[in-house]
């Protein structure tokens, strides 16, 4: 056979480029042919993009050795504490215009109920029942999650002021939502209530 010469270099008289990513030296740990390490993926649940965009309100956690207080025992404690801050506005409208006592009288029970349920996790009405708050952390409840659990009771303070039809209508407004926060608590595994939810906590009994 003739010799056949070999087929040009295209490299010129440099050798080819060589595949290895790491240019003939062994990778540091960690390291990558396409650079620096990537960063180590979030742990799992956590939003890879910051922080979640729709948080879920906090829910009180369970409570050792009690159990959810029912419709029945919290209607007959909020009867009880109606009838102690309803003597005291019989009391003040005595003294004074009807609708004044009525105005003072609501926000005497408003200021009752944030006071008891988060100084002591109970009203007068609780303590007969046995029954107990629970804020979102277990404890006690805030100041904020007290009110915001018995804000609805601004609407019947506001139905107490003399303003004729408005007074009416918010009247039904206040029946109804006591007729929604009992059917709420009825309807709930757990008997918390709208107001409950609202607010962040949680009622028990003994």
């Amino acid at each position: 056979m003739s010799d056949i010469p070999p087929p040009p270099n295209p490299y010129g008289s440099q050798p080819p480029p060589s595949n290895d990513p790491y240019g003939g030296n062994p990778p540091a740990a960690g390291q990558t042919p396409y650079g620096s390490t990537p960063p180590p993926p979030p742990p799992t649940g956590q939003n890879p993009y910051g922080a979640d965009p729709f948080p879920v309100s906090s829910e009180p956690p369970p409570v050792a050795g009690s159990q959810p207080g029912g419709l029945g025992a919290r209607f007959v404690a909020r009867l009880i504490d109606s009838i102690l801050i309803g003597i005291v506005s019989i009391i003040i409208a005595a003294v004074t215009e009807t609708w004044i006592g009525s105005v003072v009288g609501g926000i005497l029970y408003l200021a009752y109920y944030v006071f008891m349920e988060s100084s002591r996790g109970q009203t007068v009405g609780k303590m007969v029942m046995k029954l107990h708050t629970h804020g979102a952390s277990g404890g006690l409840p805030t100041q904020s999650e007290a009110f915001r659990r018995n804000a609805w009771y601004v609407v019947g303070i506001i139905a107490s002021l003399p303003l004729g039809i408005i007074s009416v209508l918010l009247n039904l407004v206040s029946l109804a939502i006591v007729i929604y926060i009992a059917i709420t608590i009825n309807s709930d595994a757990l008997k918390r209530g709208w107001h409950d939810k609202f607010g962040n906590t949680a009622v028990t009994k003994d």
